[in-house]
């Protein structure tokens, strides 16, 4: 029996030892550079609710056909993003129950707040029976990625056409990116 512990030990270190040498044997440590990571990044940007409250002056009561917000793009404001960003896809949805057409001009702005793209288009009127949906998507890849690199913020700006009287209604909108990166 005490033999039998005597050839254990080496026995044991024996078998470790051959398992660490031949998990190593072929392995190209040269490939590591060429590992690619891909990831996708789908993120909310904006939403919002408007009545017809939000297009008089809190202040005055004015009626204030035109409304503006802007947002920060913090996430882009990264050089490792910056650099890996690859392919951004943006999607703005709008549901219009104003019985009036709106206009919807939506601006990426760089950090000097200089433009470096749009996306503008027409919301149809709608009405609280038969909602209009604009549903947009904007897809920016190769030569046009680096206008999303630059960009830090985004300006959305809605002018409801009409003259301010008896307007009754709701605007909802919402707003997505999908950003594919390679690293």
């Amino acid at each position: 029996m005490s033999c039998f512990k005597l050839f254990r030990i080496p026995a044991l270190l024996g078998a470790f030892g051959l398992l660490l040498t031949s998990c190593f044997k072929d392995v190209d440590f040269e490939q590591a550079q060429d590992i690619q990571l891909t990831p996708d990044l789908e993120a909310d940007l904006l939403f919002y609710k408007l009545n017809e409250i939000d297009f008089f002056d809190s202040e005055t009561n004015a009626f204030t056909p035109i409304i503006r917000d802007t947002v920060r793009l913090e996430f882009l404001d990264d050089d490792y993003i910056q650099d890996g960003l690859m392919y951004a896809e943006f999607r703005f949805k709008h549901e219009n129950k104003f019985p009036y057409l709106i206009k919807s001009r939506i601006r990426f702005l760089s950090e000097n707040d200089r433009t470096q793209f749009s996306v503008n288009y027409d919301i149809p009127p709608g009405s609280i029976d038969s909602i209009a949906v604009v549903d947009t998507l904007h897809v920016m890849e190769t030569n046009e990625i680096g206008k999303v690199r630059r960009s830090i913020k985004m300006l959305v700006e809605l002018e409801l056409i009409d003259d301010g009287k008896d307007i009754e209604g709701e605007l909802e909108f919402s707003s997505k990116g999908l950003f594919k990166f390679e690293f």
